[in-house]
Formats: structure tokens, C-alpha cells, sequence
């Protein structure tokens, strides 16, 4: 069974970092998609990062574009998300999630594409 389990996530300043981690279990990412998504409350799903299963090609939203940094490590089967210069505006629950196929950089961005979705972690960004 396919597990995705996000943590990392906290109540932290404008202007400060922090970095998201996403666990996998049940089988080795390497070959998989793997994406960040967001959703605040009111609003739907939306794209933050993705990375190719060799961890090249990251693709990510342009609200995070120089912000936002996403990386892989296949042998530990983890997936991360380094935040900095975080903002109001991006306090969101932040899912992790899993497409078991090469990666597609336009179906990537889309919630629909993906096989398996994490719980979730809050972030707020708040003075």
C-alpha cells in the first residue's frame, strides 16, 4: 500500500524558512512524479512544485518561482520542499503527492493527474 506522509510544517514569520518533508512507504518513488500542492481555506487545490524522477525538470508555480525550492532523494524515498522568504499568502495545508509515471509538465500541474496525496501539513505564516 502506497503511503505519503508530509511533516515539517509550523507557525513561522514573514521573511522566514522552513522545509517541508514527504515520506513515501510501499514502494521506491524512483520511478514516479512527485508534486507539492496547497490549498487555503476557501480555495481549491493548486500547484506549488514538481520534480521529474531523476529530480531534474522542477517546474513550479510562479507565486514561488525564486522562493521555493523542491528536491528528491530516491534512496530514502523523501521528497522536500525548501520554503523561504515565506509570506502570509502562502499559509496553506501543504500535501505531498505521487503520479507513478514519467512526468508530463503539463497534466503535472493538475490535481487530477496524481495516483496518491499525502494528509496534509499546515503552514502559517503570521506576525
Amino acid at each position: 500500500q502506497v503511503q505519503l506522509v508530509e511533516s515539517g510544517g509550523g507557525l513561522v514569520q514573514p521573511g522566514d524558512s522552513l522545509r517541508l518533508s514527504c515520506a513515501a512507504s510501499g514502494s521506491s518513488i524512483d520511478m514516479s512524479t512527485m508534486a507539492w500542492f496547497r490549498q487555503s481555506p476557501g480555495k481549491g487545490r493548486e500547484f506549488v512544485a514538481v520534480v521529474s524522477w531523476k529530480g531534474g525538470l522542477p517546474d513550479y508555480a510562479h507565486s514561488v518561482l525564486g522562493r521555493f525550492s523542491i528536491s528528491r532523494d530516491n534512496a530514502k524515498n523523501m521528497v522536500y520542499l525548501q520554503m523561504n522568504k515565506l509570506k502570509p499568502e502562502d499559509t496553506a495545508v501543504y500535501y505531498c503527492a505521487r503520479r507513478l509515471s514519467v512526468y508530463n509538465p503539463i497534466a503535472a500541474r493538475t490535481t487530477a493527474w496524481y495516483d496518491y496525496w499525502g494528509q496534509g501539513t499546515q503552514v502559517t505564516v503570521s506576525s
